[in-house]
């Protein structure tokens, strides 16, 4: 018995480690800023994604969720903080649908199996990702108004980036399930 709750304990640590490494890391990309064409572009999908392939749906939920407590409560986790705000106000802000929209596509990312079909990984990275973006689009429309080309304002200038970063991360995948059942975190 003594054995089982050791294993539990050493699983649950395991499990709140993996998640304050992986809320680093979405605090990593979110700060990073890469040049690109039409906008410059933060790695923070690609950690969503990333996340999701190796860590699981749980994990990966806990992970989100953690990241978006954080910068609830004022620590300068996302984009563009402190520099345009923090907390509350700002996750209230614009980009309060794409980060709700992490949730979403760290589970669904977290949630499929990734074979060796290039195409069907390509399918399920791209839908994953672009429940970011229909929340995103959709808080943005609640803010500016629905007569607005919500489209181009708010996912447009992105998808560029966003297919870079997926052919990223279809490249890696193969590497990612290996790093994924050394970890056995799921």
């Amino acid at each position: 018995m003594e054995a089982i709750k050791k294993i539990e304990i050493n699983k649950i640590s395991k499990i709140i480690l993996v998640a304050f490494i992986g809320s680093l890391l979405l605090t990593i990309s979110a700060k990073i800023k890469i040049p690109f064409y039409p906008v410059p572009m933060t790695m923070q999908t690609f950690v969503v994604l990333f996340l999701g392939i190796v860590l699981g749906s749980k994990v990966c939920l806990l992970i989100g969720g953690l990241y978006l407590l954080e910068g609830i409560y004022g620590l300068p986790v996302f984009a563009g903080t402190p520099e345009k705000g923090i907390g509350f106000i700002y996750f209230t802000g614009p980009t309060m649908g794409y980060l709700l929209g992490f949730l979403l596509a760290v589970y669904f990312a977290g949630l499929f199996n990734y074979e060796k079909g290039l195409l069907k990984n390509l399918i399920k990275l791209i839908f994953s990702v672009s429940l970011i973006y229909f929340l995103g689009v959709f808080w943005l429309a609640f803010l500016i108004g629905w007569e607005k080309p919500l489209f181009k304002l708010g996912a447009q200038p992105f998808l560029l980036a966003e297919l870079f970063k997926i052919l990223l991360l279809l490249i890696l995948t193969p590497a990612l399930l290996k790093i994924k059942k050394i970890l056995r975190i799921t």
